[in-house]
């Protein structure tokens, strides 16, 4: 079981993701941005972050960059609805280990998840999005 913190500004994409991520067996909290997310990692471990880039106050690249200064080892997924060229390649400057488009696509982000943790993914809702 991986702990998992969700950071976006959209309270469905929160909810949808701790709902999804839970039924796979994960430990999984969710904050609306990123000024709290590192305020929640400096009291609760995590494995993973998902987080949007595009949130009001500190961004997700802010965010990103702040993280792995503090927690150089935590994966990264970073998610976005404005997704380019340009925030991807940032993105993996800055050492997200993913980059994905909403709407996210459940069997790939179980995929991803998967692969990073070297654990078989369940494809079983390849139609399903959040």
């Amino acid at each position: 079981m991986k702990r998992v913190l969700v950071v976006d500004d959209e309270e469905n994409t929160r909810v949808c993701l701790v709902k999804l991520l839970g039924q796979d067996g994960h430990m999984v909290e969710a904050v609306a941005d990123g000024a709290e997310a590192l305020g929640h990692l400096g009291k609760n471990k995590a494995d993973l972050v998902i987080t949007d880039i595009n949130m009001p106050g500190m961004n997700g690249l802010v965010f990103l960059r702040e993280l792995k200064k503090f927690y150089p080892d935590i994966k990264v997924i970073m998610i976005t609805a404005y997704g380019g060229v340009g925030s991807y390649l940032e993105s993996m400057n800055l050492g997200a280990n993913e980059y994905m488009n909403k709407p996210i696509k459940v069997n790939e982000l179980r995929a991803i998840i998967g692969n990073m943790f070297n654990q078989p993914s369940s494809l079983g809702e390849s139609v399903a999005m959040l």
